[in-house]
């Protein structure tokens, strides 16, 4: 048998970072904007009917490693592929089998592609064990084997699109989040956005850490800063909800300005000369990607000024990713 699983991974719009418990409950109505992409993270697993051995591959890291059965992945102390093996560990399959992984995503790239793949990876295990978990729980999983893995916090933001597809709020609330999903042409909106890669991974843990630990110990600058961010979030959800493009221009330069003033490193010359290079030729606004210090770059255009801004992004050094919205979310098929 040959279980296969695809999971988009996503580029956020307004209030990331806010979503790690419990930064949100500081900030009422926090929520995080964000939409599923066509760059996506891809598992296969395939079962060993006579063997208890588990192989576990990364085709595009280009690491490998085997246990002799569940009980040895176990009592494993120190993992090549952590997130891989993590969430095997959660999910107690009984038998053997090879679970091979791939993704679009660019190293560090900053548009959830650890996160999506390991969507992908408890879609493919869940159909496997037949544990019969939603895909919110495939989310919660997810989520704690990647803190599990980075040794920090994490939020939930990463693992929505994944797992549903399409543009969404994220409304972090006490008791839990829960997702939106917006209602807007996606044509509309994939024809205005241009998302690029910079060439440097990100290091989002070490970012989110930094200002997590600011907020927790009370630092002021950093609690204004994630106040400021909470409220643009909010009125970035109205401005996709009307289709207002324009003003959503501004709310996302906005954002970018307060976020970038969280941590020195958040933006780096090459972020910077991208979105300054793209801003001259059509766009409307930039801001990197996830949590920042290298990674992807998104941008806001007109509609018209694709071909002026790409090239633009390219000049300052940007690597154009093409992507449109995935529509579905993580898809699983069985063959045999």
């Amino acid at each position: 048998m040959k279980i296969e699983a695809r999971a988009p991974t996503r580029i956020d719009l307004a209030g990331g970072t806010l979503d790690i418990w419990p930064l949100y409950l500081f900030h009422e109505g926090a929520v995080t904007v964000n939409c599923a992409i066509t760059r996506y993270a891809r598992c296969v697993i395939e079962v060993q009917e006579a063997s208890r051995r588990i192989t576990l591959i990364s085709l595009d890291t280009r690491r490998r490693e085997t246990f002799a059965s569940l009980a040895a992945l176990a009592s494993t102390r120190k993992y090549r592929l952590p997130l891989l093996a993590h969430l095997v560990r959660l999910f107690e399959p009984r038998m053997g089998f090879t679970l091979a992984t791939d993704s679009e995503a660019p190293a560090g790239a900053g548009i959830g592609g650890s996160s999506a793949m390991a969507v992908a990876i408890c879609a493919a295990l869940n159909r496997l064990t037949g544990a019969g978990h939603s895909r919110v729980d495939w989310i919660h999983v997810s989520r704690d084997a990647e803190a599990m893995v980075i040794h920090v916090p994490t939020g939930t933001q990463d693992h929505y699109p994944p797992a549903f597809g399409g543009v969404n709020a994220i409304h972090l609330r006490a008791g839990g989040e829960f997702r939106e999903a917006l209602k807007v042409n996606a044509e509309d909106l994939e024809a205005r956005l241009v998302v690029c890669y910079t060439g440097k991974p990100r290091q989002s843990g070490i970012n989110n850490w930094e200002v997590f630990q600011a907020q927790i110990n009370g630092d002021k600058r950093i609690t204004r800063n994630l106040a400021e961010i909470s409220a643009i979030a909010q009125q970035v959800r109205v401005a996709v909800l009307g289709a207002k493009w324009d003003e959503l221009g501004r709310l996302v330069r906005e954002e970018w300005n307060a976020r970038r003033t969280n941590l020195p490193n958040i933006s780096t010359p090459v972020i910077d000369a991208i979105i300054s290079a793209a801003r001259r030729h059509g766009a409307l606004a930039g801001k990197v990607c996830g949590a920042g210090g290298g990674g992807c770059v998104t941008l806001l255009i007109e509609p018209e000024a694709r071909e002026r801004v790409e090239a633009a992004v390219r000049g300052a050094g940007g690597e154009i990713l093409p992507m449109k919205i995935d529509r579905s979310g993580v898809r699983v098929t069985v063959s045999r």
